[in-house]
């Protein structure tokens, strides 16, 4: 029994300074520069938020917030060089509305969206909009709606790329209403605008940095938004919901730690950003271009991430979609 307890005691002790010195490091955190994968190229929703971020999270904390594009794919290639990064702290990931959609888009994805990651917080929801090119005649989704029903399979939907949040709320449209259209995927939400603008596809959906400009000299009609309710940008847009009950579409900037990163070091990086989201200067200038800042606890965050999943694998299954093989 005796030497027992000593076998014991000398797994105990021998733990101890592993234990401290893990703690030791989450407390010191971050003690070098932090690298944010932007799963996007420049100039997206995603890479303004995480660049809004940077200069307060330094000044903050004394260290550089480093800002990497790792565009491809969709948002997947960036998404899987932090889901396989070491659970430190130290490579983070900003994803948008796109990651949620994938695992029911595409089979034999490379890693696990739920299990892959840590949340930390919802930074912001982007808002999206429903616009048409001017030639079409409809002037609100009721409208259109009617225009399309009209002529079965006579319009198509143009979107920043199959699979992408802009492609489901097309789909999440017709599904909703009954209606037959036909997606025209393009790569990126400038293509696709630019696509509109020419006339080559009647409507497409859009995150409103990339609608505004477009709709504000009348390249493009704005019909609605695709969230719960208006957007403070332009509350003269009425929300698809209105004329669907029930539509929502969100489009999450979010902030994921590799899995198994500590609740210590996870919490200071929610508590950081979210007292960021809270500035006046960021709140303003995220506001003005349709950004409505979130900022919320890692389980609530976690929990929109379920709820979009199994939302959006129900929309693939109903609208007849074939899911690609990754």
């Amino acid at each position: 029994m005796k030497l027992l307890c000593s076998a014991v005691a000398a797994v105990v002790i021998a733990g101890l300074p592993l234990a401290a010195g893990a703690q030791t490091a989450s407390s010191a955190y971050p003690a070098k520069p932090v690298r944010v994968i932007d799963a996007y190229p420049p100039g997206g929703s995603t890479d303004i938020i995480a660049r809004l971020i940077a200069p307060k999270f330094q000044e903050a904390h004394g260290q550089p917030w480093i800002v990497e594009n790792r565009g491809g794919a969709s948002g997947i290639i960036g998404a899987d060089v932090v889901a396989k990064s070491p659970p430190d702290g130290y490579t983070l990931l900003i994803m948008s509305g796109n990651h949620v959609v994938h695992p029911a888009f595409y089979k034999n994805m490379p890693y696990d969206l739920l299990k892959a990651y840590t949340p930390i917080t919802w930074m912001s929801d982007t808002v999206m909009v429903l616009a048409v090119h001017p030639s079409v005649p409809a002037k609100t989704v009721k409208e259109l709606i009617a225009a399309a029903k009209a002529t079965p399979g006579r319009l198509n939907f143009g979107s920043a790329g199959a699979g992408s949040a802009t492609h489901m709320s097309g789909e999440l449209l017709k599904t909703s209403s009954g209606l037959a259209m036909t997606h025209v995927p393009y790569k990126g939400g400038a293509p696709a605008s630019l696509a509109a603008i020419s006339g080559e596809v009647d409507l497409v959906f859009l995150t409103m940095p990339v609608a505004a400009p477009h709709m504000k000299r009348g390249a493009l009609r704005g019909l609605a938004v695709t969230r719960s309710k208006r957007s403070s940008a332009m509350p003269e847009l009425p929300t698809i919901a209105e004329t669907i009950p029930g539509f929502s579409v969100t489009n999450a900037s979010g902030l994921l730690a590799p899995a198994g990163t500590s609740r210590e070091i996870v919490g200071r990086l929610q508590q950081t950003v979210v007292k960021v989201l809270a500035m006046p200067d960021v709140r303003e200038r995220l506001l003005a271009i349709g950004m409505e800042p979130v900022g919320n606890t890692p389980e609530q965050f976690g929990e929109y991430m379920r709820a979009e999943v199994a939302k959006w694998i129900k929309v693939v299954k109903v609208s007849g979609i074939e899911a690609q093989t990754w």
